[in-house]
């Protein structure tokens, strides 16, 4: 019997997601799911917390201005998108890209959480307020952001949102600085 890749669970996920019907009037308006992106065995994981408009039209995640600088980002510490997982919380854009309401979160946590448990990575580095409060609700990104957490057993790395950066020139270099940091944060997991 052949052993099942990572990249084939992940993709029984998206057909689940779909057959279960999650968040059914999102689907309606997206043009399509954006799932994930990136190295299955990768042991970095992004997370944000759900496409934009580029992104439903890509497929993929962070392929937008927030996505050039994540790229820079990345490049910055010697990696690149084919290097690490990036995904978002959400997996259909939200009309008008408002933000994802609670129940579309809770609707859609259970398939991440999958995803997570299939890829299995060392760190995961939360984009943003969503994406951190999904896993350490009673954390606030203004006092955590760039200090590593551990919870049941898996580190995650609170940073801002590479969209913050966008609005907020002061933002760019904290989240730069932060950034900076996740290769020692990775040598000590």
């Amino acid at each position: 019997m052949s052993k099942v890749t990572k990249q084939q669970q992940l993709d029984q996920i998206m057909t689940d997601i779909i057959s279960d019907k999650v968040c059914p009037e999102l689907a309606t308006t997206a043009t399509q799911m954006v799932f994930g992106d990136g190295d299955p065995d990768s042991e970095l994981v992004f997370i944000g917390e759900a496409p934009g408009k580029n992104e439903d039209l890509q497929g993929k995640p962070f392929v937008g201005a927030a996505g050039k600088f994540l790229n820079e980002l990345l490049a910055s510490i010697g990696l690149t998108r084919a290097t690490v997982y990036i995904t978002n919380i959400v997996k259909y854009r939200p009309p008008n890209n408002r933000d994802p309401l609670p129940d579309e979160k809770d609707a859609f946590l259970p398939y991440l959480k999958r995803q997570l448990a299939i890829i299995q990575p060392k760190l995961v580095v939360t984009l943003g307020r969503h994406s951190l409060n999904c896993f350490l609700p009673d954390l606030q990104i203004s006092q955590v952001h760039g200090q590593p957490k551990r919870y049941n057993g898996q580190v995650y790395l609170p940073l801002f949102h590479p969209a913050a950066a966008l609005y907020n020139g002061d933002m760019k270099q904290t989240i730069i600085d932060d950034f900076a940091n996740i290769p020692a944060i990775l040598k000590l997991i």
